[in-house]
């Protein structure tokens, strides 16, 4: 650590402290990355999710890994959901 009156040596990277800036979101305006991902995601879940349904539609009762599996793609798809919505970029834009 340097005393807080010492210059910084040439090329060297100055990072911000605590509170000084807020921190960026990730898909932070552009609404055709958004869209991109989160109907990505969307696409992903409903391809996961086909596959034990497939078998249970054959008659076979759900195995373990099968409701492991569709419990998982209706995580992918909430995320997808979730990154489509944007509610937290929504809150941050109502704030003066």
């Amino acid at each position: 650590m340097s005393p807080p009156g010492a210059e910084a040596a040439p090329g060297a990277v100055s990072v911000p402290g605590p509170g000084s800036a807020s921190p960026r979101p990730l898909l932070s305006g552009c609404w055709s990355c958004r869209l991109l991902s989160g109907a990505g995601l969307l696409m992903a879940a409903i391809w996961i999710y086909q596959g034990p349904r497939s078998t249970m539609r054959k008659g076979v009762p759900p195995s373990m890994g099968a409701l492991a599996q569709i419990i998982f793609a209706a995580g992918v798809g909430a995320w997808g959901i979730i990154i489509l919505a944007d509610p937290m970029g929504k809150q941050r834009r109502r704030e003066p």
